[in-house]
């Protein structure tokens, strides 16, 4: 079945909810810096991870033990959610708090692209998957999250040839810009695009 029947067929009660998490991410333009801060420690905790996995952790720290507990604290938290590599991410949370005031800094760039470019070259444990999550989640509705889940139903639908591992940052682009535009051509944004391919592959609706 083409993508584009398969995306239609998903129920509306899910499309619904496809748009209030949209309207949550648009919401964080009026959040403050912790709450910006709390999301960016999530997006580290998703890399190599399952995004329950990250919620969970997420919903048990918040800001206050992003912020406060010590990198061996951490680690012994992240390590009892089952969390794979809880050393690096604890060691990558502690190294991120010179960006508490991520949403500050962000706000310097115009461009979206530029604002994932400092992310990636700033905040240790952030590639262009990872940053372009946090920037989807934060309001910035117009890049991929190329994950596997996305990277599986592209290759799937013959959009791309093969799920490329590792994923690098000019292959990133290349697929980004294939992604970018099947989300016109069915009348979405990628943030929108996203959520739905995402539920096709997972059956969930998460961020």
């Amino acid at each position: 079945m083409p993508l584009k029947q398969q995306i239609e067929n998903i129920p509306e009660k899910v499309k619904s909810e496809i748009k209030d998490r949209l309207r949550e991410f648009s919401s964080f333009s009026r959040k403050d810096s912790k709450e910006w801060f709390s999301e960016l420690c999530f997006c580290i905790l998703t890399a190599n991870a399952k995004a329950k996995t990250a919620l969970a952790l997420q919903n048990t720290l918040g800001f206050e033990g992003f912020i406060r507990h010590d990198e061996k604290k951490l680690a012994e938290i992240i390590k009892s959610h089952k969390h794979r590599f809880h050393n690096n991410k604890a060691k990558y949370i502690v190294l991120a708090r010179q960006f508490t005031d991520i949403k500050e800094k962000l706000n310097q760039f115009k461009d979206n692209n530029e604002k994932r470019k400092f992310l990636v070259n700033n905040v240790k444990g952030l590639g262009y998957k990872e940053a372009s999550h946090f920037l989807r989640n934060t309001g910035h509705f117009n890049l991929a999250i190329l994950d596997r889940h996305i990277l599986n139903l592209l290759h799937e639908n013959n959009i791309i040839y093969n799920v490329p591992r590792p994923l690098n940052p000019k292959t990133y682009l290349e697929i980004e810009d294939k992604f970018n535009k099947i989300a016109f051509l069915l009348n979405q944004n990628p943030a929108s695009l996203d959520l739905h391919m995402w539920y096709l592959k997972t059956g969930n609706v998460l961020k």
